[in-house]
């Protein structure tokens, strides 16, 4: 059985990731005050971060009609069972972690200190560098089972699409249960809230599957994980890495042109059957005379303290023609009337002003078209506040996603 741990793993995030991260376009080259401050954060990181990682082969695996059985115990996600058969997995990898508490409470310090820029390269390393520890990680495992005649499959966590947020705290438990000395000391210092959130809040758990049916893997395109995997020079890589690949999204015409929408529907980060529940329960559209559309979506979420309190938030969007290939004319983002669940938010209680400025200010792909979001590089966060600015992006992907979804399902 295999077990790592290691606190001087590989930090050296792309720049190409940490950009995309931060919102610039596809092929952006930081300059001036930009490279000044990604440098100042990388700096900062190289001389005080605490990185860490920790890996383990889990014991068992069985998987049921509905449930995934690690060890015994039982997890939901649909999407890694999914994963997990088709590719007749044989084993689990469990996987934590962490770029450390440290980064946390410099950012936090920064923001009181009235430095907002540093503190938002602060904040968005610390989150590339999540994103890095899992991919290099994933490359890791990646070198031993190619040595080995297996293969590693796309990792799953909780609250990535399918997979309840609320098991965090059950895949820690189960990663924690026979760890060595060394390993024990990363997981005791992650710890799981009630809402599912991990603290220290740049961490990761993870699950990757592993199998000896190499053929599947390079056959099956949503069992290779190579198409999402940011380790570019990596010698087993069989298929490109996405957000690179020239035929992108970004690159596809709009909803309102040739299309076809099958096409379109797997350029969706979003999965779709959320995408079409969400089109159903929380989006209405409202179609004006002259072509213009209101688009009103309703968010439910909740707070990463406080016992993870229920907070609504409303996004309205106005989109012009689609023979203009709907461009988004207007963006805003408030709280759903009567509800006062953003008042419990950690940043809304230091400086609610600030917080609530910027979630009004924050107008994404504003006079774009609406196709767009497609091709969007938007950071992957699951937090369900609004503290973090990745946490706002993300949910504006969302709104975005499925708005252009129900537009081009409206009429099926």
């Amino acid at each position: 059985m295999i077990e790592i741990f290691d606190t001087t793993p590989d930090t050296d995030v792309e720049p190409a990731e940490y950009a995309r991260l931060l919102g610039y376009p596809r092929g952006w080259r930081l300059e001036d005050r930009a490279l000044e401050l990604s440098d100042g954060a990388r700096a900062w990181y190289r001389r005080y971060g605490r990185p860490a990682v920790y890996v383990r082969q889990a014991e068992t695996l069985s998987l049921g009609p509905a449930s995934i059985d690690i060890e015994g115990v039982t997890f939901s996600s649909s999407r890694l069972l999914r994963t997990l058969r088709d590719a007749g997995a044989q084993s689990v990898m469990l996987v934590a972690v962490t770029a450390g508490a440290e980064i946390a409470a410099r950012a936090r310090e920064l923001w009181e200190e009235g430095k907002p820029d540093e503190y938002f390269f602060l904040e968005i390393y610390g989150s590339a560098l999540v994103e890095h520890l899992i991919t290099m990680t994933g490359a890791h495992l990646c070198d031993r089972a190619e040595r080995e005649g297996l293969a590693i499959l796309p990792h799953d966590s909780p609250g990535y699409p399918e997979w309840p947020i609320d098991e965090q705290g059950r895949l820690l438990d189960l990663i924690k249960r026979t760890v060595g000395r060394e390993g024990q000391r990363l997981c005791v210092s992650i710890e799981a809230l009630e809402s599912g959130m991990l603290r220290p809040k740049k961490s990761l758990l993870a699950v990757f599957g592993l199998t000896s049916h190499v053929d599947r893997v390079r056959r099956l395109r949503d069992l290779n994980p190579c198409e999402t995997c940011s380790f570019l020079p990596c010698q087993y890589r069989r298929a490109p890495y996405l957000r690179l690949d020239s035929s992108s999204a970004a690159e596809h015409p709009g909803p309102g042109k040739d299309t076809p929408a099958a096409d379109r529907r797997e350029q969706y980060r979003v999965n779709a059957k959320a995408l079409k529940r969400w089109t159903r329960e929380r989006l209405s559209l409202d179609h004006r005379s002259d072509g213009t559309i209101d688009a009103t979506f309703r968010y439910e979420g909740t707070t990463c303290t406080n016992s993870g309190r229920p907070l609504k938030f409303r996004y309205r969007v106005t989109l012009g023609p689609r023979e203009d290939g709907y461009p988004i004319r207007e963006e805003r983002c408030d709280p759903a009337d009567g509800d006062d669940g953003f008042t419990y938010m950690c940043r809304y209680l230091t400086n609610a002003d600030d917080l609530m400025g910027a979630i009004g200010d924050e107008k994404p792909l504003l006079g774009r078209q609406l196709d767009d979001v497609l091709g969007w590089s938007r950071p992957d966060c699951a937090a369900g506040c609004y503290c973090q600015p990745e946490a706002r992006l993300h949910k504006w992907g969302l709104v975005l996603e499925t708005i252009h979804y129900a537009l081009q399902h409206e009429h099926e």
